[in-house]
């Protein structure tokens, strides 16, 4: 039997040592992983911090997002609290009104066909004119047949020829709510002379509408051409022309510093706003639309029934549809005007259905107001009519002459129309021109005297015949309102009554005597009886 023999001291140590070793690498491998699931173990984990960075970053970049969103969210509701109108009147105050992207705004100089694929894809009706219906009595028909109609009629007892019975026109087309009508295409197809199947435009009017003729048609009678013949009442320049000759003396009370002589300038840009009826499209509106109506940039009807043809727009407005509600229609008006137009404009011309224009005498009026001011009208407020002042207070621009606004003027009224106190927002009347001149007097917007270096008016409440035939009360009749309302200023009577240049008259009822006043204006000597 053989006994063990105790280990040498050096043996002993190389054990140890040894044992150690394999409990370090143990321990470095992590309890016990061989070195390549160390290293693969090292990359995962180098992945895994990438990933971590990754959705982290996209975490935050959602999380701005949605704080974001919920601020905008929370001022849209504020704004939306406040009311349509604030709104408004925050870009109207801060900068300028955001013109709607298919508000269709096509300038045109008259020198190429404007009827392109482009063109009648954004508005069909560019280019549209109704048939002109031929009379069956042919060659015996007279225009005089026209002037017999009931001035309140829709057309439809008139005789073929004198374009005005509806059937003519037959349904208007569709649009869509939001529509916006394209305010150019008159003046489009008047400065091009032509409808887009090649007929002229505006239609001819026939060598008849020189001669005579009164109210009803007969020989006798005419005052209207009389007094556009005393008055000497003629147009400044060619309907569709773009510039204009003015006298930037010929104003009342002009100092000597103004500059004396004929000057031409380019011709101011206006707008034409009509406020009318659906009964009133294919007489009334059918007539301005083939007369004057193309010597405006713009030109609108507001009614009950929109028609992209004429074209005419219905919109809504607080309370009916009535006379003794005026107020709030010509609200509705301005506020749409002003949302889809007002920087295309220089200036906004308004009246009824029943006004006579001379738009070429507009603008060469305006054109010299503001180069006798030294005035831009997109920045000076100017506020253009016949000015009344009942009992010498409370003055006002009569609505029945049409009044003017300058861009300026429309951007504050604008800013300040919901005014209760002070702008009647909520107020049913008639007397639109009352209300509107009340606004603005409180916004520091005054009339301007539209009297011509002699006294004589541009702007006419009455027909042409009225005029030059008034005359005052004598000293034991009832007292006249018209005198009353021109007191601080008088009235002059016969051929004075009316300015040479004179701009617009009301009570121009009949689509027929609106084309036998545009005919003497623009297109007949003086030897027709």
């Amino acid at each position: 039997m053989h006994r063990r023999t105790a280990p040498s001291l050096a043996a002993s140590s190389k054990v140890v040592a040894s044992r150690e070793r394999r409990a370090r690498r143990k321990v470095q491998n992590g309890n016990g992983m061989n070195r390549s699931s160390a290293k693969s173990n090292s990359a995962l984990g180098y992945g895994q911090r990438i990933l971590v960075l990754t959705v982290s970053l996209i975490v935050v970049i959602l999380i701005l997002v949605w704080i974001g969103a919920m601020f905008h969210l929370s001022t849209t509701t504020s704004q939306s609290d406040e009311g349509r109108v604030p709104s408004i009147r925050n870009n109207l105050l801060n900068d300028k009104p955001k013109i709607k992207k298919n508000t269709p705004v096509r300038p045109y100089d008259g020198s190429k066909n404007p009827y392109t694929s482009t063109a009648l894809a954004q508005n069909p009706y560019l280019g549209w004119q109704p048939t002109l219906a031929s009379s069956p009595l042919g060659s015996s028909f007279s225009w005089r047949q026209c002037f017999k109609a009931d001035p309140k009629s829709d057309g439809t007892d008139q005789p073929a020829g004198c374009r005005e019975n509806p059937n003519e026109l037959g349904d208007a087309p569709t649009v869509k709510k939001d529509w916006i009508p394209d305010v150019t295409m008159v003046r489009t197809m008047a400065m091009y002379g032509k409808d887009k199947d090649g007929n002229p435009f505006p239609p001819p009017l026939s060598n008849e509408l020189c001669e005579n003729i009164g109210v009803t048609g007969g020989k006798n009678g005419d005052s209207n051409k009389q007094c556009l013949s005393q008055a000497m009442i003629h147009r400044t320049g060619p309907l569709t022309s773009e510039t204009v000759s003015i006298v930037p003396s010929n104003h009342y009370e002009a100092t000597a510093s103004v500059q004396k002589g004929t000057i031409d300038v380019p011709a101011p840009k206006i707008m034409c706003l009509v406020y009318t009826m659906a009964d009133a499209h294919a007489n009334r509106i059918r007539g301005m639309r083939d007369t004057w109506a193309g010597g405006c940039n713009g030109f609108l009807a507001f009614s009950t029934e929109s028609d992209p043809r004429l074209p005419t727009i219905s919109l809504e407005h607080e309370g009916p549809e009535s006379y003794d509600n005026m107020w709030q229609k010509v609200r509705s008006i301005w506020r749409f005007v002003g949302e889809n137009y007002l920087d295309e404009f220089d200036w906004f011309f308004i009246g009824g259905d029943d006004l006579f224009v001379m738009p070429h005498n507009l603008k060469t009026y305006l054109a010299s107001l503001v180069y006798k001011d030294g005035a831009d009208p997109k920045t000076k407020e100017y506020f253009v009519g016949r000015r009344f002042a009942p009992g010498g207070r409370d003055p006002f621009n009569s609505g029945g002459a049409g009044y003017t606004l300058s861009q300026a003027t429309l951007r504050k009224f604008l800013a300040n129309m919901d005014d209760a106190q002070h702008c009647s927002a909520n107020a049913h009347t008639s007397m639109e021109d009352v209300m509107i001149a009340r606004c603005l007097t409180h916004l520091g917007i005054h009339y301007t005297d539209t009297r011509d270096a002699n006294g004589r008016e541009r702007f006419h409440p009455f027909a042409p015949g009225t005029h030059l035939h008034w005359q005052p009360p004598g000293p034991n009749e009832e007292a006249d309102w018209y005198e009353e309302y021109n007191k601080e200023w008088g009235v002059l009577q016969g051929k004075d009554c009316c300015a040479p240049d004179s701009v617009s008259f009301h009570y121009v009822k009949k689509a027929s005597m609106v084309r036998h006043m545009h005919a003497l204006i623009n297109s007949c000597d003086d030897t027709a009886e």
